[in-house]
């Protein structure tokens, strides 16, 4: 009997670590949700959701997005800015605002916008579309509205329309020919605009995001820039309308002595402005707090070395020390912190469709009377057991193994024995890497044998729509059984998509406090359905994913949690995800004219007598439900 316990699978999966209070393992093996910080022993059991998501009809793979978390989220953050505001003594406000870039999808910007209506939480938009849409739905007139990136005339309109609208739309400078276009365009509608500056910051943070600051990025403006946008606003009486200093070093801050140095440098730069007569009132010290994908509480590009609670305690207290050493007024601080906000609540949920084993191909390999000598040298090798040293004996293998595929190259060896050998191969690596002792298991090439052996699960889902930045830039995201996590996992495997690419795999996973190329998951039962969850999906890969293959959104469950319902949740909406036709229609495919081509294709076949008339229905309504159907695999 195993002595396999939930403390193990929490140790393999780290769910606990990477979880920030809202996921676990629940004694019955399951993952489960606590989703209100405020009610944490209102929990949802997982198993419980994909059951009534099944029970409705939906097909996996599905997103499941906990709207709960991100209300806590959002309370959290705003809560904890008050809290130790309160305590340092601060005379500023804290005024955060959502950047719509990490997630645009509108359920999600309404829920956090009606979390945020009691702190005055606002919206940051980067583009034109973006700016549209936080017109329509910041609507609150003492929540800010950061307006950032490159811009143009229709972009500084629309911004112009918000103050219009009495709305606080804060129109940031990233380049000096921006402040050229906006003041002939203010002064011309006759609306006076609320301007920030965006400085370009010498801290550098490390990482992947090492380029959103120093002399090089993109964004911002430099010192010298900045003296001459002061100037050319004083010059046209507008330095009355300067109202915010604006920095961002990164969009994931792992080491939060970067981040410290960063305000350090931030607030020195606005209380120097200040004592120049820039009349600033707000410092916005941009995104990168950081999740920790990985549960490694580290510097790695996927964690972070603190909590949300020393994050905000050092932004405080580190801006009120520089403003009360060059006495000026402490700043309302501002903070775009999206990825925060948003990665825990939205999960994807897919089922397992298929399992690709490199030993597990069954083959007679008896001897025959006529076998090549390779096959025999292999034989030997096979069944000589333990009588060879595990190197030695992997060395023959690999040593046969080659010269068999020349061998097949030159037409020396048949079919059949060139299976035989190769089947006979996959079972000396694995009763090698089953025999490896402590001695033995540390020898390079023998270590590279579990990755050798490990069996690859094929899931129904494309990482192309639903995990961009595991395959863009190496994000790490949890991967774990959404059931049986009571009971021990003894398949070592890779996670697979159905798509038609090699890159289409999972090639990084958390395994205990180490990232490894593989991961132990339970062996499939033939008619039992096997979901696994990829989590802290929230932020940016929501939005980002491609068509490739032409596999499109997936379906959306949103579920909130209410103890008066069974399990303690509902299910609030379903968005239903993309069908092929509307994917095919997306590429300037007509599928209506696609339609009318393969029915008269089939008409003609049932006219030369090749179908039947009641086939030729069958196969033209078949066509037509695929089209209207979903991109992924069905299974029955």
């Amino acid at each position: 009997m195993s002595d396999w316990t939930i403390e193990h699978a929490e140790e393999l999966y780290g769910v606990n670590r990477w979880g920030a209070g809202y996921f676990s393992i629940g004694d019955n093996g399951n993952i489960k949700i606590a989703p209100n910080h405020r009610y944490p022993d209102i929990t949802i059991d997982m198993n419980d959701v994909v059951d009534e998501i099944k029970a409705e009809g939906i097909e996996f793979p599905a997103v499941i997005r906990f709207h709960d978390i991100l209300r806590s989220q959002v309370e959290i953050i705003n809560e904890t800015f008050a809290q130790v505001i309160s305590d340092a003594d601060y005379h500023g406000k804290y005024c955060g605002v959502f950047p719509i870039k990490v997630n645009q999808m509108r359920e999600v910007v309404e829920e956090i916008m009606d979390a945020g209506e009691p702190y005055d939480y606002g919206l940051e938009a980067g583009s034109k579309p973006e700016l549209m849409a936080v017109l329509a739905y910041n609507d609150n007139p003492n929540a800010l509205t950061i307006l950032n990136g490159y811009k143009d005339k229709d972009y500084l309109t629309l911004a112009l329309l918000g103050r219009q609208l009495r709305r606080k739309m804060i129109i940031v400078i990233e380049k000096y020919s921006e402040l050229e276009m906006l003041i002939p365009l203010a002064k011309k509608l006759g609306v006076e605009p609320m301007i920030g500056l965006r400085s370009k910051m010498m801290v550098r943070s490390s990482g992947k995001w090492a380029g959103s600051s120093g002399d090089r990025a993109k964004f911002g403006l430099s010192i010298a820039e900045i003296l001459n946008v002061v100037q050319r606003l004083r010059d046209e009486d507008m330095l009355h309308c300067a109202k915010l200093l604006h920095f961002h070093i990164g969009s994931q801050l792992s080491d939060i002595r970067k981040i410290k140095e960063a305000v350090t440098e931030g607030a020195r730069l606005y209380a120097k402005l200040v004592q120049e007569g820039v009349p600033l009132e707000y410092l916005d010290i941009g995104g990168g707090l950081g999740i920790d994908y990985d549960g490694t509480s580290s510097t790695t590009d996927s964690s972070r070395n603190y909590s949300t609670e020393e994050y905000v305690a050092d932004v405080v207290w580190g801006v009120k020390q520089i403003c009360d050493l060059e006495k000026v007024a402490h700043p309302n601080i501002v903070s775009e912190s999206g990825r925060a906000m948003t990665a825990h609540h939205s999960c994807v949920v897919t089922n397992i469709v298929g399992e690709i084993k490199p030993a597990g191909t069954e083959f007679d390999v008896s001897a025959s009377d006529d076998e090549h000598i390779l096959v025999k040298n292999m034989r030997e090798l096979y069944q000589s057991g333990d009588q060879y040293h595990p190197q030695e004996r992997y060395n023959d293998a690999a040593g046969y193994k080659q010269n068999a595929y020349e061998a097949f190259k030159l037409g020396i060896l048949s079919l059949p024995e060139m299976a035989k050998l190769d089947t006979m191969y996959w079972r000396i690596l694995t009763e090698i890497h089953q025999s490896l002792d402590e001695e033995n298991q540390f020898i390079q090439e023998l270590e590279e044998l579990e990755d050798m052996l490990a069996s690859q699960y094929l899931c129904n889902f494309s990482i192309f729509q639903s995990a961009a930045d595991t395959w863009a830039i190496g994000q790490v995201l949890p991967i774990v059984p959404i059931s049986r996590l009571n009971e021990q996992p003894e398949v070592r495997c890779s996670i697979a998509d159905i798509t038609c690419d090699s890159d289409g795999k999972l090639s990084k996973y958390i395994e205990g406090t180490e990232i490894s190329d593989n991961i132990p998951m339970h062996a499939l039962r033939k008619g039992e359905d096997y979901h696994v969850g990829m989590f802290l999906t929230g932020a940016y890969q929501d939005v980002m994913g491609d068509m490739h293959n032409l596999f499109g959104r997936l379906t959306e469950v949103h579920v909130y949690c209410h103890d008066d319902e069974p399990g303690d949740f509902y299910i609030e909406e379903v968005v239903p995800g993309t069908s092929a036709e509307k994917v095919l229609t997306t590429m300037q495919y007509n599928t209506e004219s696609m339609a009318k081509t393969i029915k008269k294709q089939i008409d003609r076949q049932v006219r030369k007598g090749s179908l039947a008339p009641r086939e030729g229905v069958r196969w033209t309504n078949f066509y037509e439900k695929c089209l209207a159907g979903s991109t992924y695999l069905s299974v029955d």
